[in-house]
């Protein structure tokens, strides 16, 4: 595949841009979606982001939750691995997620966040706080902000025995 030789022709092969620092800046490509797109309507999404400490995975549904509209982890934003759970990143892949998801005409949208939960962390990892924000500036009209985290009412024995791990 030849190289594009305008900035045009990235865009429309779905090449990233470039920032300052040499990072992709994916907010530039929802500016210019949001511009692009005119609006049919009122159209609902649900987002659901799983936020733990190690990556931020942001998927937007339709209300059913059966047709996913858009697909985006703070893996697929960044390249090296220990910054896949940061907010930066997660701030990131809610762009991209958004971009794509104002351009398939969703308007408004209903976050349901969620921890590990189980036998891991019952609170949310640090992307999750920077997805809402992502997405509130990307131009949804945000309908609710729901934590799904599952939490176990009586368990099966936690992993590590009586005496716990021993390193």
């Amino acid at each position: 595949m030849a190289s594009p030789r305008t900035k045009k022709q990235a865009e429309q092969q779905g090449q990233k841009k470039e920032s300052k620092k040499g990072l992709v800046a994916y907010e530039n490509v929802v500016a210019d979606v949001q511009q692009r797109v005119k609006s049919k309507g009122t159209r609902w999404g649900v987002a659901h982001v799983y936020s733990s400490k190690n990556n931020t995975i942001i998927t937007v549904t339709d209300l059913s939750g059966c047709e996913t509209i858009a697909v985006g982890s703070g893996g697929m934003v960044v390249d090296a691995d220990h910054e896949e759970g940061s907010p930066y990143a997660a701030m990131q892949a809610a762009y991209k997620v958004s971009a794509i998801a104002i351009e398939k005409g969703v308007t408004h949208i209903n976050i349901k966040i969620r921890a590990p939960g189980g036998h891991g962390s019952k609170t949310p990892g640090h992307g999750a706080q920077a997805v809402v924000r992502a997405l509130a500036r990307s131009g949804f009209r945000i309908g609710s902000i729901e934590d799904v985290t599952p939490m176990p009412t009586d368990t099966t024995k936690r992993p590590g025995g009586r005496r716990g791990r021993r390193v």
